[in-house]
Formats: structure tokens, sequence, C-alpha cells
């Protein structure tokens, strides 16, 4: 066994080239992950929001057929258990974003919410913008 004492001075740790090299490999790895780390976030948010969109108008669809009109505003499908809550816009992060649309207007059917959007800006990665969906 070598003493501390007995080695020559450098001799041990890692010389700056090293460390400098290993930055490197580090700075291209992380160069390379972040964009599709942040690419797949968004993803997400979308199909987030089209899964709650399809499960607000099967709420609003199981409403119509139990009282035979739609309701008056999303807080009714709440209220009434149809939902637990009104889920908040992922790509708003707020749960007061979602626009809603009446009943055409040559239907008899009473209520103000036949169908529900996105109230977020902007279009997703397929180019359709977020209110059409």
């Amino acid at each position: 066994m070598v003493s501390r004492a007995s080695r020559p001075p450098g001799a041990g740790g890692f010389t700056l080239i090293e460390l400098l090299v290993v930055m490197a490999i580090i700075s291209l790895l992380v160069a390379i992950v972040l964009p599709r780390y942040f690419g797949s976030l968004e993803r997400a948010r979308e199909a987030a929001l089209r899964e709650d969109l399809a499960t607000m108008r099967d709420a609003i669809d199981k409403y119509y057929a139990d009282h035979g009109r739609y309701p008056d505003a999303l807080a009714e499908l709440a209220s009434a258990r149809y939902l637990r809550a009104i889920p908040v816009d992922p790509i708003t992060d707020n749960a007061a974003s979602w626009t809603v649309a009446p009943p055409p207007p040559d239907s008899a059917d009473a209520g103000q919410v036949y169908d529900v959007h996105s109230g977020a800006p902007g279009n997703a990665h397929d180019g359709t913008p977020f209110a059409s969906w």
C-alpha cells in the first residue's frame, strides 16, 4: 500500500481536462433529452384535455337523457353528481376557462350547455386550435 506522502503530487484525483470532458458529455445528453421531455409534457396535456372533454360531453349527454333538457351551467353537472368536480383545463390550469356552446337555435331543448370546448389560446401539435376540440 502506498502512503499519501510517497505519492507524487497530482497523482490522485481527476485532471481538469477529464472533468471538462465529462461535463461536455453530460451537457450534450441534457441538450438531447430536455426538448423531448418538454414535448412529451405538452402531448400529455393535450391527451388529458381530450379525455376531459370526452368525459364532460358524456356527462352532458347523460344529464340530457335523464332530465330531458341540457344543464344550465357546467356546475350543475357537478352538483347533480354527473361529475365529481369540474375538471381543470390542463392547458390553462383553470377550471373556469371552459367555453360552453348552447343548443342549436332551431332546437326546442331547454338548457344552456349543449357542448363544451377548451378556452385555451393557441394550437395543438397537430395544428388544430384548442378551442375547436
